[in-house]
């Protein structure tokens, strides 16, 4: 049985071995896990927690109202769920076009929502994501729409078995968050790094880390 306290346990202490000078916000992936593992995550003190198909998150939510829990919207975004998404979550990670921006942004009634620019930093076809050449000029469209609050950049690079070359995409990815927050006041998350990869992740740069199986273990 899959003990998520100690799950998080050993997931905190081998961020703290780290030593780095910036702690990093951890995000539990928590889709297709069933509401009693978000509660136990959250009684052992995990408080952030991401969703990638609304109507599952939409169906925990309602369980889970009585909870103080920040929730991530990390999966692709359909325009016809902007609303639903901008009315039930704190943040959106995957931005990647500027029609769902605006329509992210036009639903947002009385509130501002948090969002990350999705990059396709290793430029595979089957991930979503901006390329690094439109990265300046997404982020001056993104600038019209007064309630988003654009926090930063999110990424998917390749799998920790071509270390190489994923080191050379967060090398990268660093660059870019650096470049971006000069002119960009809000901007102060790195969102990259999964349970395969988060602490490589984090040694370059990444503020924020999206774990799941390393909390609730793999899905079946």
């Amino acid at each position: 049985m899959v003990n998520i306290k100690e799950n998080l346990y050993s997931l905190n202490k081998n961020i703290d071995e780290l030593k780095n000078s910036i702690r990093p916000a951890i995000v539990a992936v928590s889709k297709q896990q069933n509401f009693e593992k978000i509660i136990e995550a959250f009684k052992a003190g995990q408080t952030i927690f991401a969703e990638n198909y609304l109507q599952e998150a939409l169906d925990k939510q309602k369980l889970l109202k009585e909870y103080p829990i920040e929730w991530h919207f990390i999966g692709p975004i359909q325009s016809n769920k902007c609303k639903l998404i901008a009315e039930n979550f704190h943040w959106v990670q995957t931005v990647d076009r500027i029609k769902i921006a605006k329509r992210l942004n036009d639903n947002c009634i009385n509130k501002k929502i948090n969002i990350c620019i999705q990059i396709n930093i290793s430029e595979e076809e089957s991930k979503s994501g901006i390329m690094l050449d439109e990265v300046d000029s997404f982020v001056s469209e993104l600038n019209q729409f007064k309630q988003l609050r654009l926090r930063g950049i999110m990424a998917i690079p390749s799998h920790i078995s071509q270390e190489d070359k994923l080191i050379r995409e967060l090398t990268l990815l660093k660059k870019i968050f650096d470049n971006l927050k000069i002119k960009n006041k809000n901007m102060d998350t790195l969102s990259v790094g999964m349970s395969e990869d988060y602490l490589l992740a984090l040694n370059y740069g990444s503020t924020m880390i999206r774990v799941g199986s390393h909390i609730f273990g793999a899905r079946k």
